[in-house]
């Protein structure tokens, strides 16, 4: 797989813009086109979340992704005639995506558009929760590719993940950079191996409520968010830290939107439930807030959207205040705004630094000192977390990537973009006056030769034993092994004229 890639990642190297944009709108337009679909499929394998959900984040990361980075380009040179600097676009080369099993479908688009669009071949290794989704769906895009000219091995699939073989593709020379989307150990796995790697750190959303936001507002968006495809997304809301002044008109617009608040004994089961021994039990993640509390013998409104829970310090012996992927939310009381900030940054400090933080004000200085304050490298302001941080709300870049910088022990910054996996060659002239710079308009060193691509080279074992490929590949395989067995006949015959006048 990935000497097919490299020999696509080569061939991919030498296509221009209008090439790659082509390859791009083609493979978008097919996501989409599937993005239920694989939304149903998802929800029917892993068992996490809601297909509704799944749509809006597969659409998003399809043409929603073709549309935000429309007009960039990271394929032809730039010339800067005034600091007379060439800079010339070089592909990572081989990508190895580690997808996980909680957004499957959507980081396999994202990741996939973001290598077509900087040139990259790209190899997909799904969580096995989510493997038979992710194999077909790569697979979809792969053959979208290959016929809108793409070269035949730029987008392939693991179909049987497992741990050797993953340490194999990711520690071998042929594998350029790692994209690691997952578990922590899926990450520390990446990042030692050494190749290259861009990972994630873990989540632990604080949300701060002060006096001065727009209470129904804030409460809906808190709702809306918490419940989205069962809180399965990395950015969802953990702990809600209200200021005490404003708590109970909060709590009653939080019940209206589909809150149910539970009882000092009703937390403690739910504690229970989620955290047997003191570890969060993944028969939880992506559950409804109704399947919770029916496993928690908690009775609740047939409405019900998030279970908020009450708890009093945020201390790292407090189950409750660690991330929790699915939709039970922390509530927090605190005297003022200023014991809020330290509040959420606490939260962090326990589990999530880097990652993110939300609050809901309209007072400029508290959403400020918010910002300046908390270890999070994204602060969302009046708006749900779940597709705030993650682009789809805001205008962050959207992405399934999250990086958490050197807070939360990651290489990445920012949300994951296609920059972050192209790099750039710069030919820099000398700087003296009298130095002339050259006259670079119109030279662009790569163009995609028109007309087919050549299929990958097979080898004749692999025809007999019925190897595939894309259509176009099977064609000329089949050409080829026709060509195989007339030689073999050709030499058998002469050989047996020779045999005859002997």
């Amino acid at each position: 797989m990935l000497q097919r890639a490299q020999w696509a990642a080569r061939s991919f190297g030498r296509y221009d813009k209008q090439s790659v944009d082509r390859i791009v709108n083609a493979v978008a337009a097919v996501a989409e086109a599937k993005a239920h679909e694989y939304a149903e499929w998802a929800v029917r394998e892993t068992g996490f979340g809601v297909p509704e959900h799944k749509v809006i984040k597969n659409i998003a990361c399809s043409t929603g992704v073709a549309k935000t980075y429309r007009d960039h380009d990271y394929v032809t040179p730039r010339f800067d005639s005034v600091s007379k600097i060439v800079e010339v676009p070089r592909p990572a080369g081989v990508v190895l995506a580690l997808t996980p099993s909680t957004n499957p479908v959507a980081t396999v688009y994202f990741n996939v558009l973001l290598c077509l669009m900087t040139r990259n071949a790209v190899v997909v290794s799904p969580h096995p929760l989510a493997r038979e989704v992710c194999t077909d769906a790569a697979r979809a895009l792969a053959a979208a590719a290959v016929d809108a000219g793409a070269p035949d091995g730029a987008i392939q699939v693991v179909d049987t993940p497992s741990i050797p073989l993953i340490d194999a593709l990711m520690t071998s020379e042929r594998t350029n950079v790692i994209i690691a989307t997952g578990g922590g150990a899926v990450v520390h796995a990446a990042y030692s191996s050494g190749t290259p790697a861009i990972g994630v750190g873990p989540s632990n959303v604080p949300v701060l409520v002060d006096e001065t936001a727009d209470l129904s507002k804030a409460a809906q968006r808190i709702v809306d968010s918490k419940s989205f495809d069962n809180s399965i997304l990395c950015t969802n809301e953990s702990v809600l830290i209200v200021v005490e002044s404003i708590a109970e008109r909060l709590l009653r617009e939080l019940k209206r939107a589909g809150a149910h608040l539970l009882t000092n004994d009703e937390s403690a089961q739910i504690r229970a439930l989620l955290f047997p021994e003191g570890k969060f039990d993944v028969r939880c993640v992506g559950k409804s807030a109704a399947w919770l509390a029916t496993e928690a013998g908690i009775r609740v409104d047939g409405n019900t959207r998030v279970l908020l829970a009450p708890f009093d310090l945020i201390v790292p012996e407090e189950v409750l205040a660690h991330e929790k992927l699915c939709p039970v939310l922390g509530f927090v009381r605190v005297e003022s705004r200023r014991r809020g900030i330290d509040a959420a940054s606490a939260l962090l400090r326990i589990t999530g630094a880097g990652h993110s933080a939300v609050i809901h004000s309209t007072d400029p200085q508290t959403i400020m000192e918010y910002g300046a304050a908390v270890p999070a490298l994204r602060v969302v302001v009046n708006v749900g977390n779940s597709l705030g941080s993650a682009g789809i709300e805001t205008n962050l870049a959207p992405s399934m990537t999250i990086g958490t910088g050197f807070y939360g022990h990651s290489s990445l910054t920012e949300n994951l973009q296609p920059k972050h996996l192209v790099q750039w060659t710069r030919i820099a002239y000398n700087a003296a006056e009298g130095e002339v710079f050259g006259n670079f308009s119109g030279l662009i060193p790569w163009e995609h030769p028109r007309g087919l691509v050549p299929p990958y080279p097979t080898a004749s074992n692999q025809l007999l034993a019925g190897g595939g490929g894309s259509s176009q590949q099977a064609v000329a395989s089949s050409a080829s092994s026709q060509d195989l067995r007339q030689e073999i006949r050709r030499l058998i015959v002469e050989e047996l004229k020779n045999i005859v006048k002997g």
